[in-house]
């Protein structure tokens, strides 16, 4: 496999929480490195636009006023096959059906506060 980078955002009920650094300890471990990182708050056109895809959808208002309501930190990761790493760490996007050891699976509270993207 090839060594490739990834897009990370950790959420903001995971910056309200204090969860930033154990949850880059688990991308640590997984083997993934934090090759940047940025902490800021986005706005709303900039949540919208990351989040057009799902525009339509009937919860897309409601996950941009999320996103705008904390600061997020936002990383690049790098790694051996690094999307796929990042996605098993991070587990089922429901925290609900997400394993035990996954950022989800451990720190998720419901659906749409998933800790991660």
């Amino acid at each position: 496999m090839a060594v490739s980078r990834t897009l990370s955002i950790i959420k903001p009920d995971a910056t309200n929480r204090n969860l930033t650094g154990k949850i880059n300890a688990m991308f640590e471990d997984a083997g993934l490195r934090i090759v940047a990182q940025k902490r800021l708050h986005l706005s709303k056109a900039q949540a919208g636009k990351f989040y057009e895809v799902h525009a339509e959808r009937p919860f897309y208002d409601e996950l941009c006023e999320f996103m705008c309501s904390a600061p997020v930190v936002v990383q690049v990761l790098e790694g051996e096959d690094a999307v796929t790493a990042n996605r098993t760490v991070m587990g089922a996007t429901n925290p609900a059906e997400a394993d035990a050891g996954t950022i989800r699976g451990d720190y998720g509270l419901e659906k749409g506060r998933n800790i991660c993207h």
